[in-house]
């Protein structure tokens, strides 16, 4: 009988770590910011703030060494090439400084080691195969044309959507995750380490990344592709959020969008537990807020509101003192409801606004919130903003509103069918219209496509959503433009009624349109129904909205 050594968990661990995560690794991890350019500021220094200091900042090769002691740990060096102005006002002086930033970084395994998602990210990087996270709200048509679009060579899927993948091919299919047992001649994912090719893979010649879909809100979402992304890309979350360490957060963000996966990937890597659940559900959100202490929440306004909905009753049944950050993304904040939020939880409330496409663009803090409910805040550190006019000309005034474009560190690099966004001077196209107040604050109008033209005044249906989703009868809302005879356009508004308060009518929503903005933006049809088309992420499915004649 032949025997063998074995090793324990520890020492797998160590050796693993030590094999696995090698300076050549790591050097080539961080290699990849090299040639990368950034700004910082300008910002205020000297008495009185007199100067006005700038920083373009420009990455060179890192050096990496390793220390296999206690831990497996690694020293590394980013030298930097600084290009700084002082702007004195009077005058202005430019030096050429070379610094360097020192990092510590261990290699830690999250428990457990064997996580299918972290697996799966882990592994088709390993493999040089890109990872396109599929939406779980598709239909089987949507999920068969993306499939085919994306090129899909396999689908990782749990058993609720056996009948969404059916058609893709069975040899290409495997299952996660079973409530009870595996159905007989399916494929599980365990298949592929007891009967799959186990041999490593050669190294990839290049990053093979992952692509996120875009929300969909105005046809089939598209893909966009990322193959890397800069360590520095998390100062945009963490400039102007306070996310902790070694905490617990609660995700209710799916995790298939550009929110919920960056977030998740910053949390965890910050040591905290992420607190994930299949379907949102409001009164378990705020069990699992109070069962694990969190200190954050990740989600989408709209399941903001479902919370809300509960009433105090239920919401003061749950301890959720423990909330410090809540951060909302995915869908624009209407300003009655980023009020409501801190008035009942406190001043927790960090709005983030971006897209798949440019990533995170600003940050507007509860302070922010308060000063100006429903802002999207400030950019953070190395995110820029220009707004440009129709004919692509720079505006520099404020309460002026334009094409916002975005300059940051984590842009995307263009859509799988090889479209991509208009770039201007660098500044990517976010797809919205906005406009900075007199207090730096910035703020979305709309879509750059929502904008229609009633009787030769320019209207923009968010800003009469967001007055409405501020009475008292209206639980949702949404107003579109719709084709007018006599004035070419005319705004239309969808109502979903308040339970619980006294419905409100079409004369008096009109009313109450007239009494607070312009005539010309009172709409003229006001459409009372029980929902309104909203996708996973809570953003406004506006094709779905009836555009026709009214009977």
């Amino acid at each position: 009988m032949s025997t063998h050594d074995f090793a324990t968990y520890e020492e797998f661990g160590r050796k693993f770590f030590e094999v696995a995560v090698t300076e050549d690794r790591v050097a080539s991890g961080f290699g990849s910011m090299a040639g990368d350019t950034f700004e910082l500021g300008p910002f205020p220094a000297g008495p009185a703030g007199i100067a006005r200091v700038t920083a373009r900042v420009s990455i060179e090769q890192p050096q990496v060494t390793r220390r296999t002691g206690e831990m497996v740990a690694f020293d590394v060096r980013i030298p930097l090439d600084i290009d700084l102005l002082i702007d004195l006002r009077v005058d202005r002086s430019r030096f050429m400084v070379t610094g360097e930033i020192a990092l510590i970084a261990t290699a830690r395994a999250a428990e457990p080691l064997l996580d299918y998602l972290q697996a799966l990210i882990a592994a088709t990087g390993r493999a040089g195969v890109r990872l396109a996270m599929m939406n779980t709200g598709f239909g089987k048509p949507q999920f068969n044309e993306v499939a085919a679009r994306e090129g899909l060579k396999a689908v990782f899927y749990d058993e609720e959507f056996s009948g969404l993948v059916e058609d893709f091919p069975a040899e290409k299919r495997y299952l996660t995750w079973v409530d009870t047992a595996a159905p007989a001649g399916v494929r599980v994912v365990e298949d592929l380490a007891t009967h799959g090719n186990t041999s490593v893979p050669p190294r990839p010649e290049e990053f093979a990344g992952f692509v996120i879909l875009t929300s969909g809100t105005t046809g089939l979402p598209k893909g966009a592709r990322r193959s890397k992304i800069s360590p520095f890309a998390g100062a945009l979350v963490l400039d102007r959020i306070p996310l902790p360490q070694r905490k617990a957060a609660v995700i209710v963000s799916p995790i298939f969008h550009s929110t919920g996966w960056a977030l998740w990937g910053i949390l965890t890597a910050l040591g905290n537990t992420a607190v994930l659940m299949r379907r949102f559900n409001p009164e378990k959100t705020l069990a699992a807020i109070a069962d694990n202490k969190a200190e954050v929440l990740v989600a989408v306004p709209t399941m903001l509101y479902r919370i809300l909905a509960l009433g105090d009753d239920v919401i003061k049944s749950y301890d959720t003192s423990s909330l410090k950050t809540v951060v909302v993304a995915g869908s624009a904040l209407p300003p009655a409801l980023c009020e409501r939020w801190q008035d009942t939880f406190g001043d927790t409330l960090y709005n983030l606004y971006g897209s798949t496409e440019v990533a995170v663009v600003s940050v507007a803090t509860p302070q922010d919130l308060r000063q100006s409910p429903g802002t999207i805040g400030k950019a953070p550190v190395s995110s820029y903003l220009r707004l440009y006019d129709d004919n692509d000309k720079r505006i520099t005034a404020t309460n002026t509103p334009g094409r916002l474009f975005v300059r940051n560190g984590a842009p995307f690099e263009g859509y799988t069918d090889g479209r991509t966004k208009q770039v201007i001077d660098g500044h990517m196209s976010s797809g919205d219209m906005a406009f900075v107040d007199d207090n730096g604050l910035w703020h979305i109008a709309g879509r750059d496509d929502d904008m229609i033209v009633s009787g030769g005044e320019n209207l923009y249906p968010q800003e009469v959503e967001n007055l409405l989703a501020a009475h008292d009868g209206v639980a949702d809302v949404a107003v579109i433009g719709v084709d007018d005879e006599e004035f070419g356009k005319r705004l239309r508004a969808f109502i979903v009624p308040a339970e619980g308060e006294e419905a409100p009518t079409e004369d008096g929503i009109k009313a109450h349109v007239k009494a607070n903005l312009a005539r010309y933006k009172v709409p003229r049809d006001v459409i009372f129904v029980d929902s309104l088309p909203r996708n996973p992420t809570g953003k406004l499915v506006r094709r779905e909205l009836p555009t026709g004649p009214l009977s």
